[in-house]
């Protein structure tokens, strides 16, 4: 049997067992979609949002991407940022990294790995450049790593609260929060890093003063 058709199975035995447990399942489910979260998480297959924080489908609006990044041209992320917050209307808005992450970890060397990757990468060695000081102290390299896996976090959580999409919500909705999580791979937990409350200040050079809804 294919590996293609191996999930196909799954997927039809997942099912099976949820109407078994509850026959109005996926009635109630494809009815509406009141999540009270937006995860940004790294595309890594064993960070699965819903599984680590034992929430059902339907509680947690989910965008990933390598390494868990806030890039402010990326209209993908934008408009999954712009539909969860204005027309879902979401309470918080957690970024999560994870320690052991392939991309930080790319980051930190000199390899050559072509345009997009490079390209992308490059955000994540901007943010080594500003705690350079900090990291090129940490001798152990794995350690080096994680350390930068949360001040990546940190730094995304900051860019959030840099889009007006977030001050326009915080002036209109009062919300939502903003939190920097870490899971660690080899324990299973999430250590927050960083939490900003709705409403809070923003370097005056982020902030827009004339924001209309």
């Amino acid at each position: 049997m294919k590996s293609n058709e191996k999930l196909l199975l799954e997927n039809k035995a997942w099912a099976t067992e949820k109407i078994a447990m509850d026959p109005d399942y996926f009635n109630r489910l494809s009815e509406i979609q009141t999540p009270e979260f937006l995860w940004i998480g790294c595309s890594d297959s064993r960070v699965p949002a819903n599984e680590i924080t034992g929430t059902q489908p339907g509680e947690i609006f989910v965008h990933r991407n390598i390494a868990n990044m806030v890039i402010h041209t990326d209209i993908n992320l934008l408009s999954v940022l712009d539909y969860a917050v204005n027309f879902l209307k979401v309470k918080h808005i957690v970024v999560c990294g994870h320690y052991g992450c392939g991309g930080v970890k790319a980051s930190i060397t000199n390899n050559d790995y072509k345009a997009l990757l490079n390209m992308w990468l490059r955000s994540l060695k901007d943010v080594y450049r500003h705690n350079r000081e900090e990291l090129d102290a940490i001798a152990n390299i794995d350690a080096r790593t994680d350390r930068l896996a949360e001040l990546n976090v940190m730094e995304q959580v900051v860019r959030l609260s840099q889009t007006t999409i977030i001050q326009n919500a915080w002036k209109e909705q009062k919300a939502p929060e903003l939190h920097g999580w870490v899971y660690g791979l080899k324990d299973g937990l999430l250590k927050p890093v960083m939490e900003i409350k709705a409403g809070s200040a923003v370097d005056p050079l982020y902030r827009y003063d004339n924001i209309q809804s």
